[in-house]
Order: C-alpha cells, then sequence, then structure tokens
C-alpha cells in the first residue's frame, strides 16, 4: 500500500517562510504585461494569475456589476453555455461565443461590442462535433500591430487584425469557398493530410467544404493555438470517446505556422509512425488506422528556451484497447516541443493505454520552484485522476519520484491493458485513491456497518481499476473506481509568485460496463465516422457505488479546493465548496454532526489576482463569487452576481480600474464586475 508523507498542519503554515524560498516570476517571462490577459490561461505560463490588485480583502465586498455582455445572441445553439475564457490585450476584451464560434472585440469599460468576424457557412463547420467548445483567441504582434489568430470548428486559422478585426494581408493563401476572405485565413487539413496513409490510399480529391471523408474521421479545434517564436503552434480535437463506435480516425498531429505568413513550419506525429520514436508502443499496426490522439486542452510555453507544452488525450475508443494493444504513445501525455522545429524535447505519458477517458484537459502549468534548497524550472501537469505530476520543464525529469504501480488487468475478451501505470510518490493525490475502510461513512455504527456489506459485492480500487463488459458473470457486481481530480470546467491556478496550485476536486467512485460495439453503433449518425466497429464501446451501463440509505458511501468533505505549496509538494490547507445538500443535512443519521467543512455543489472555478484567491461555487450553485486570502484560505468577502459562474473567470486593469470577469449561465454571458466610482 501507498503511503504518503505527513501534510504539514495549517496552523503552522509560515506565509514569510514560503515566500522567502519562492523563485519571482516577471510579467516579461510569462509574456503579459501587468494588468493584462494575453493567455487564455492568463500567460503563457498557464497559470490564471494576476499581479493587479485594486480590488483587495478591505474592499471586495464593494464589487458591483458593470456590465453584462451576452453571447446568446451570436446564434441558437443547444448548448448556449459559453466555453471561451476572454483576453486583455491593449485595451480590448477578446472572446468566441456561439455555435459559429463568433469572434468578438468588446469594450473594456463598457461591455460594447466593436467589431465581430464570423467565418462563412461549410460543411466541415456542419459536422465539427465541438461547435460551441471555442475556448477563446491567441494573441500575437507583427512589426507592433496586434494580430488575433484563431481556429475555427471547420480547422481554419485565421490571422486578423486587433483594432479593426480585417484579416491580416499576406497570410495564408485565399481559400475556394464563397465568402471566405483573399488573404488572412489557412486550411490546416490540407497539411495535416499530407503524408497520412490512410488519406494517400483512397485517392480521393480534396474537397475543401467537406473535408475529411468521413469513412476516414473528422477533426476540430477547441483550445486556442499559441504563438512562440513566430511560429502559431495549433492542436486540436475530435469526438469525444464515449460516442465513438469505429476503430478508424484521423491522428491530431501538432501544427507549427509562420505567424507572418501563415505558411506551413512543421507537424508532430502524436502517433508516430515507421523509424520515429515511439512506434513501437503501438502493436498490431494500429498506428496505420487509430487516430484521435489530439491535444484538445490550452497550451503553454516557456518563452525564454522556446519550449511549448502540449497535453494530449487518449485514442479512438478510449474506452477499450483491444484493437490498439501497446502504452500507444503519445497519447495522454505531456509532450514538450522546440517551438521552431516541432521537434521532441522530451515527453512523460501519464496514463498508458488510456481505457478511462483520462485525457489531460488542464495546461501544463510553467512555475520556477525552489526544491530543497536548490531552483527547479518546473511544468506542472494536473490530471482528472487528482495525481499531480511535476516535471523539470527543460529535460523532463520528474521533480519527485514516480513509480510504476501494478495494476488490475482487464477481464474483457479481446482486451488489452498496460501492467503498470505511473503514480507519483508526491504530491499526495487530491483526493485518496480508492475507498479506504477509514474513510467509510460512520456517521452511525449501523449506517457503517450496512456499507461495508455493499461494497464486499464491488471491487474498489483506485483509478486504473478496468472495465467490466456487458454479460460478465464473476465473482463482483462492478469494478469501481475512487479517485478525485480536475475537468477541464475547473482548471487549477498556480501563483508563480509563491508556488502555490488551488485545484477544486472530489471523490468520485464511478463504474460502469462497456458494451458490443455492434449494439451501439448507428451508421446513420452523422458523429459516427470510421469504418469498422469496435469489439467494445462505452454505454453498457451500470454505475460505481451505490448510495447508503441515500447518503454517499464515503465520508466527508464532498467537495473541496486545495492549496498545494509546489515547492515543497505539501498540502497546506483545503477548504469546503459550497453548502452540504438539504439531504445530507437532513437525513437522521446525520443528526448532531458536524457537516460545518462537508461541502457540495459543484466544482469551483478559480484566479488568483493580488492576494485574493476568487472561486465560484460551481455552475449549478448559488450565483456568487468568494475571496480569499491566498496564503491561509480564510474567506474575506462575497459578492452576489447575476448567474452561476463557470469555467472562464479573469481579471485586467483598464483606465485604472480593475475590473473581475466572470463567465455565467445559463445562457452563457459575461459579467464584468469593479468598485463603484
Amino acid at each position: 500500500m501507498r503511503r504518503y508523507r505527513m501534510l504539514v498542519p495549517a496552523l503552522l503554515f509560515s506565509p514569510t517562510v514560503l515566500a522567502a524560498v519562492a523563485l519571482p516570476a516577471t510579467a516579461q517571462q510569462r509574456q503579459n504585461p501587468d494588468g493584462e490577459w494575453r493567455y487564455q490561461s492568463a500567460d503563457a505560463w498557464g497559470t490564471r494569475y494576476s499581479p493587479v490588485n485594486q480590488v483587495n480583502a478591505e474592499n471586495f465586498s464593494d464589487l458591483e456589476v458593470a456590465w453584462v455582455w451576452r453571447a446568446d445572441n451570436f446564434g441558437p445553439g443547444v448548448d448556449p453555455q459559453m466555453k471561451s475564457t476572454p483576453t486583455y490585450i491593449d485595451g480590448i476584451l477578446y472572446t468566441v461565443a456561439g455555435q459559429r464560434r463568433t469572434i468578438a472585440a468588446i469594450d473594456p469599460a463598457t461591455g460594447e461590442t466593436i467589431w465581430t468576424y464570423r467565418e462563412p457557412h461549410t460543411t466541415r463547420w456542419e459536422r465539427s462535433m465541438r461547435q460551441n467548445y471555442g475556448k477563446g483567441v491567441a494573441y500575437g504582434e507583427l512589426d507592433g500591430r496586434g494580430v488575433i489568430y484563431y481556429t475555427s470548428p471547420a480547422f481554419f486559422l485565421h490571422a486578423l487584425d486587433a483594432k479593426t478585426g480585417r484579416h491580416i494581408e499576406g497570410f495564408g493563401q485565399p481559400v475556394p469557398i464563397q465568402g471566405f476572405p483573399e488573404t488572412g485565413v489557412v486550411d490546416m487539413l490540407p497539411p495535416l493530410l499530407d503524408g497520412w496513409g490512410q488519406w494517400m490510399d483512397t485517392e480521393q480529391e480534396y474537397d475543401p467544404d467537406y473535408g475529411i471523408p468521413r469513412e476516414l474521421g473528422y477533426i476540430t479545434t477547441s483550445s486556442p493555438p499559441i504563438v512562440i517564436d513566430g511560429v502559431v503552434v495549433v492542436g486540436n480535437s475530435a469526438e469525444q470517446g464515449y460516442n465513438q463506435t469505429r476503430i478508424e480516425n484521423v491522428p491530431g498531429d501538432i501544427l507549427g505556422f509562420d505567424a507572418r505568413t501563415g505558411e506551413f513550419r512543421w507537424k508532430f506525429h502524436v502517433i508516430p509512425r515507421p523509424g520515429e520514436f515511439g512506434h513501437d508502443t503501438w502493436e498490431n499496426d494500429a498506428w496505420q488506422y487509430t487516430g484521435d490522439v489530439s491535444s484538445w486542452a490550452p497550451m503553454s510555453a516557456d518563452y525564454e528556451r522556446g519550449i511549448v507544452y502540449i497535453p494530449t488525450n487518449p485514442p479512438t475508443i478510449d474506452f477499450f484497447g483491444g484493437f490498439r494493444p501497446g502504452n500507444n504513445l503519445f497519447s495522454t501525455s505531456v509532450i514538450a516541443l522546440d517551438a521552431s522545429s516541432g521537434e521532441r524535447v522530451w515527453h512523460y505519458q501519464i496514463v498508458r493505454n488510456d481505457q478511462w477517458n483520462y485525457d489531460l484537459p488542464n495546461v501544463p502549468i510553467v512555475v520556477d520552484l525552489t526544491v530543497d534548497g536548490q531552483a527547479v524550472p518546473a511544468v506542472i501537469q494536473t490530471t482528472k485522476t487528482g495525481l499531480i505530476f511535476a516535471f523539470n520543464r527543460e529535460t523532463g525529469d520528474p521533480v519527485w519520484p514516480i513509480e510504476d504501480v501494478p495494476v488490475v488487468q482487464t477481464e474483457v475478451p479481446g482486451n488489452w491493458t498496460a501492467a503498470t501505470q505511473p503514480v507519483p510518490t508526491w504530491p499526495e493525490p487530491m483526493e485518496p485513491i480508492g475507498l479506504p475502510e477509514d474513510d467509510v461513512i460512520d456517521f452511525t455504527p449501523e449506517l457503517r456497518a450496512e456499507a461495508m456489506e455493499i461494497m464486499a459485492n464491488y471491487r474498489v480500487g483506485g483509478p486504473f481499476v478496468p472495465w467490466l463488459h456487458v454479460g460478465y458473470d464473476g465473482p463482483v457486481r462492478q469494478n469501481v473506481r475512487c479517485y478525485g481530480g480536475l475537468n477541464i470546467t475547473h482548471p487549477a491556478t498556480l501563483d508563480p509568485t509563491t508556488g502555490i496550485l488551488y485545484a477544486s476536486h472530489r471523490r468520485n467512485c464511478s463504474g460502469g460496463r462497456i458494451m458490443p460495439g455492434v449494439d451501439a453503433d448507428d451508421p446513420d449518425d452523422p458523429g459516427t465516422t470510421g469504418l469498422t466497429v469496435s469489439q467494445w464501446v462505452a454505454g453498457g451501463g451500470g454505475g460505481g457505488l451505490p448510495r447508503v440509505q441515500g447518503l454517499p458511501m464515503w465520508k466527508p468533505p464532498y467537495n473541496r479546493l486545495s492549496a498545494y505549496d509546489m515547492n515543497t509538494g505539501e498540502r497546506l490547507w483545503w477548504i469546503p465548496v459550497g453548502e452540504v445538500s438539504q439531504a445530507i443535512r437532513e437525513h437522521p443519521a446525520t443528526q448532531g454532526a458536524d457537516l460545518s467543512r462537508a461541502g457540495g455543489g459543484g466544482l469551483s472555478i478559480q484566479m488568483v489576482a493580488g492576494d485574493l484567491l476568487y472561486a465560484t461555487r460551481g455552475s449549478g450553485g448559488p450565483a456568487v463569487l468568494d475571496a480569499y486570502d491566498k496564503l491561509t484560505g480564510e474567506m474575506v468577502g462575497t459578492v452576489e452576481m447575476p448567474g452561476a459562474g463557470q469555467y472562464g473567470m479573469m481579471t485586467y486593469s483598464h483606465d485604472g480600474q480593475q475590473h473581475i470577469v466572470v463567465q455565467v449561465g445559463r445562457p452563457g454571458r459575461l459579467v464584468a464586475l469593479r468598485l463603484p466610482g
């Protein structure tokens, strides 16, 4: 059994000592001038931090709504929720909104829309699985002129003048589709398809309106690109694994384009081809047809070293790996690439042969640390499993040891699972791995006894317990994975001035079974891509641990926010997020129990600005914004908002006034808060 070293009690935490060991990080290093928010995650380091401190503990509660900007003005859709975090650059706010992913420039003082651009209609856009999943825009400069770089659901790259919204002359090539501008656009499909065997074998003529033939797959974009060393680095995304039924798809290779001309510069193969590093991790010739390894989450960069850090997701059908045996590099990995050449500097695979949909949902966060008295240029990767990986961002060496841990093997006919998975020895996971007996509910002895009796019918373990299948008739009712981490909906925050990482998380004990692909496949579903139906796919029903008398099987807390000092790896403190539900609070077994730190409701979205940690109470929580002392976790105030906060939160200083912008829904809106006057 893995044991983690004793944590430092919160009462022993010394802000003075912490400040003395952390290395400062200048705005120049992070490529974000003071008062601005130039990247989707604030800066090139992906920190979600700002030094702006006009709002403080004394005046936070005086914040009031300055303006509201409505995203549902930009077209209807099945999901009016926004996904974009705005950027603030040189006096203008930029965001994307709606199913067409319209770019909007917004007056930061009034919320008035200054200009918009909407890409012309294409069949490729109709086929996109990520129409409303745009997470923002990227920024660069050409000869002192600001340029907004934007990737569309149809997989085009646009370059627009930041002040006027007009396309940049001399960038890209004309697109032979009605309505597209003569300049300022790159069709990214031709360089992606170039040299890919499955496309070459079709001998089909390329159709720029339709894009990739449906039998080969589909690719789109989600997060914005990043601009470094004169190169626009572009990631991509595909259909979620729980909707896929066929094994073929296009690989989500990482692309680099010249920031001035749009000329294609390089391509990194996320599924290595013969002769390339990692090719031997794809057995059964699965490299030829398997795809979907891509980078849908935001990227970060170290401009001093010229390195871009890329998080990836699993291969096609990320609930079954029998047709793609092997570790499957570079799926579910952190990849460090030389931004100028696209060459691999280092990588680390977080999950081998990912069959749990454990894609890396958060940006790799760059930070300078002091570990055991030594300066360490680091990059931190948070995960869905709650495991926290820390690397030297120059070499890829782990900051603390990572062990290969044997894991339970698959019982699904035809499947293949890796014998071991990497688990960091430090920091401790956000939530305990598995469900130790000490964590089982114990409000009353009778309740605990009933819970233990129920658990005896389940195989309960950590995040890598494999799926069972429909038709399984073994000694347990279900395999259950217990863990608790992050997702794109509540990304981590890291203060580069202290090295403290903030993460919102809760324990999750999930299960379920996979089902035969033939029972789930719908050839008439326009989202169905590929040709060969997988032996097993998601959707077999079942679930995780049942409740016991209507209560969770585990003790509180049910929802919390933790602060980790990444210089030492210690969890400094945690605070509950949200209120425990009425059903738990009024349950006969909980009467007399202390539920003051139980938490509940949705997961918080947070950022750090000045001395404050800002946090919401989740998309389903009350419509408020809370502020805490970033060093101690002490709450300093609460303000009401027009809606519950979700995903996007940022801050900036405009004309001497700090604004806090929170994305609320539904429908999606941006709400700007500022002090009176």
